[in-house]
């Protein structure tokens, strides 16, 4: 079960988007979210903290830095955030000419824990993880 989190509706979610607390009303959704699908008997869950879905440009980057508190939750943290307007926005250039700014952003959600990620261009994808579990593990696999 892919559980993912989304203020309002697909239709309105970017409209008028009002946290009391950010980062604790995340945690809440997901905590209560959580007891529900393991209540109904769920065992596999992935937690998609929902980028772009009722967040402002500002909350998205706060989502990634909110990846270890989301771990310990113990499930798989899905990052999606593949040529997402977080990324065009945030460099102020064309969703076009992103995917610079989405590797940057998926290597910065591995380092910070996130397990997978969902990128439109695969290759790069690819690429960003093996970059990163080399550096995890310390460049041992690295072959002269």
């Amino acid at each position: 079960y892919i559980l993912m989190h989304m203020l309002g509706e697909p239709m309105t979610m970017q409209n008028n988007i009002q946290y009391n607390s950010f980062n604790q009303e995340i945690i809440d959704f997901f905590t209560k979210k959580i007891k529900l699908l393991r209540d109904d008997g769920f065992k596999k869950i992935i937690i998609d903290p929902g980028f772009g879905f009722g967040k402002t440009l500002n909350q998205n980057y706060e989502l990634i830095n909110m990846i270890p508190e989301l771990k310990k939750f113990s499930y798989p943290i899905l990052a999606g955030i593949s040529r997402k307007s977080m990324i065009s926005k945030g460099l102020n250039i064309n969703t076009a000419d992103s995917l610079i700014g989405t590797v940057a952003a998926n290597t910065i959600c591995l380092i910070k824990g996130a397990d997978i990620i969902r990128v439109h261009d695969i290759k790069a994808g690819k690429e960003t993880i093996d970059i990163v579990n080399l550096v995890k593990h310390n460049a041992t696999q690295i072959k002269s």
